[in-house]
């Protein structure tokens, strides 16, 4: 994606949350809900100003830093092997922050529904998204499994990132189980992806010790 193209792309995405957010407000009473349990309660809220506006805000700053990211990375040439799948994840880091946004407002504006049923499949996308662009990333110092052994051999870091890919399409997999059991919300989302994290660690090191 060309860089004009990325920050037209990610600025149309911030400005429809902030859209949202200037619509919406009129309507939202003072306190509002911020946090869910995995029952799908609510057990935090926040004032309507810094509700409406924290998403709008991180999701301008989290695009600053990524779109930053790559212009200071020592191996620019490796991120810009796979830039297009970098600025990828930027959009679906940014749509999902967006949806996000969408059914909090949702839901304070009145609308009803599970909310924690309603996180599973972006969620689950997200994570896929992920396992998808993991095996496409090239040694770099900001993104992938970067570890002591993946950052020192190149082979290790491809045979690493191909492993943790399929790991985080299993993750993804699994996560769908939180439509089924949002009870287990926790442990279906989340466990199996930080699982995933913690075995891509482990991986590379053995990988290493094999070379």
């Amino acid at each position: 994606m060309k860089t004009k193209n990325l920050l037209l792309a990610s600025s149309l995405v911030i400005s429809a949350s902030l859209a949202l957010s200037f619509f919406a407000y009129p309507y939202l009473p003072s306190e509002i809900a911020s946090h869910w349990s995995a029952n799908g309660e609510v057990n935090g809220t926040m004032g309507k100003f810094w509700e409406s506006a924290f998403m709008p805000i991180l999701m301008f700053f989290l695009a600053v830093l990524l779109l930053w990211i790559p212009t200071i990375d020592p191996k620019k040439e490796n991120v810009a092997s796979f830039r297009k799948y970098y600025d990828g994840t930027i959009i679906g880091i940014l749509v999902f922050l967006l949806y996000v946004h969408t059914i909090t407002l949702a839901w304070n504006l009145g609308y009803r529904f599970d909310m924690t049923k309603a996180v599973v499949l972006p969620i689950s996308l997200l994570w896929y998204l992920l396992g998808v662009i993991l095996p496409k990333i090239k040694q770099n110092w900001f993104m992938g499994i970067r570890t002591p052994w993946t950052l020192e051999n190149e082979k290790v870091w491809n045979d690493t990132h191909i492993f943790a890919g399929k790991l985080f399409r299993y993750s993804a997999l699994v996560s769908l189980l939180g439509f089924l059991f949002p009870s287990y919300l926790f442990f279906f989302v989340l466990i199996p992806i930080i699982f995933s994290a913690l075995a891509s660690v482990v991986y590379s090191y053995y990988s290493f010790k094999k070379i």
